[in-house]
């Protein structure tokens, strides 16, 4: 049970991961939430230096769907502009949504990396169905109503994973 609370592996931004990375690990999809792991929950619209990380991974051969417990609205408006495949609403951690963006990219679990910000949905998530999970630190230090109940949660999950010797790096969020 808390092995899946344990991320594969843990960086400071998306801006961390490179497609060369990616590809080297025979990587060929990315998951990714949005809110709080792309751009602050709060910003419309990806910055430049976002777009420019997307458009790397799109030239090596990488494809990107965004999933996120967001409603269509907000997602869409984000998504749309650089034409990325998203799901909204996906009541992550449940299996349904990350199940849908394989199919969606054509791809086995083997060549997806599930990007997020948080333990409880897209960590959890990905580990269920043996995704690597890379786990990032939260863009902003605000968040919605929700988020903040889980963070609360995480912050007990984090300490209880450090004191067990589960995870080595710090709780930076």
């Amino acid at each position: 049970m808390v092995n899946n609370f344990i991320p594969s592996q843990f960086v400071k931004s998306v801006f961390q991961i490179t497609p060369e990375e990616l590809t080297a690990k025979g990587i060929r999809g990315i998951i990714t939430d949005l809110d709080n792991t792309l751009v602050e929950w709060d910003r419309p619209d990806a910055t430049p230096q976002l777009v420019k990380w997307f458009s790397s991974m799109q030239q090596a051969g990488i494809q990107v769907t965004i999933v996120s417990n967001n409603n269509e609205m907000r997602v869409k408006a984000f998504a749309d502009p650089m034409q990325i495949p998203f799901i909204y609403k996906a009541r992550k951690p449940f299996r349904k949504a990350f199940l849908s963006a394989l199919r969606l990219m054509g791809l086995k679990r083997e060549q997806v990396v599930v990007i997020g910000d948080q333990l409880l949905t897209d960590v959890l998530g990905g580990n269920r169905l043996k995704l690597h999970t890379i786990l990032v630190i939260p863009v902003a230090k605000s968040d919605g109503f929700f988020t903040r109940f889980n963070r609360l949660v995480e912050r007990r999950i984090f300490s209880y994973l450090k004191r067990q010797g589960h995870i080595m790096w710090g709780d930076e969020s």
